[in-house]
């Protein structure tokens, strides 16, 4: 049995993801990268798909259709990814040696520790104490 309960995503056939002009989805995915990658979005817990569509001019079908096509994943998926990132980043970095794993979970975005902890698992394949013992031990 699997740590966490993690079930594997079933892939859609939704009919909308064609019928978005090519032109608009290079457009969005730019937009899209930007919001998460420059400004940080994934740091909000709060910041959702409907909010990047508020902010984007368009609508959620939009955004879930740019980033299943682009970017291979849905909208928790990409976002979470880069929370883990982060995540991995400060758990070994000595200047939050200091702060417990829940604060950095919360620094990066997620809403509570059980979310936290599930995506991380799915992520990397370890729990976040794992991960800062096994990489703090090789400093």
């Amino acid at each position: 049995m699997a740590k966490y309960n993690l079930t594997e995503l079933k892939e859609k056939d939704a009919t909308y993801r064609t019928l978005i002009r090519p032109e608009l989805m290079d457009e969005l995915y730019d937009k899209i990268l930007n919001i998460i990658v420059v400004q940080k979005k994934y740091k909000d817990p709060e910041y959702s798909a409907k909010q990047m569509a508020i902010d984007l001019r368009t609508n959620t079908r939009y955004i879930s259709a740019v980033v299943s096509v682009r970017f291979g994943k849905n909208y928790s998926t990409l976002v979470n990814e880069y929370r883990i990132e982060e995540a991995k980043y400060l758990l070994v970095d000595k200047r939050y040696l200091d702060a417990n794993i829940e604060d950095i979970g919360t620094m990066v975005g997620f809403a509570n520790r059980q979310s936290f902890y599930a995506a991380f698992y799915k992520f990397t394949g370890e729990t976040p104490r794992g991960y800062r013992m096994k990489h703090k031990a090789k400093k």
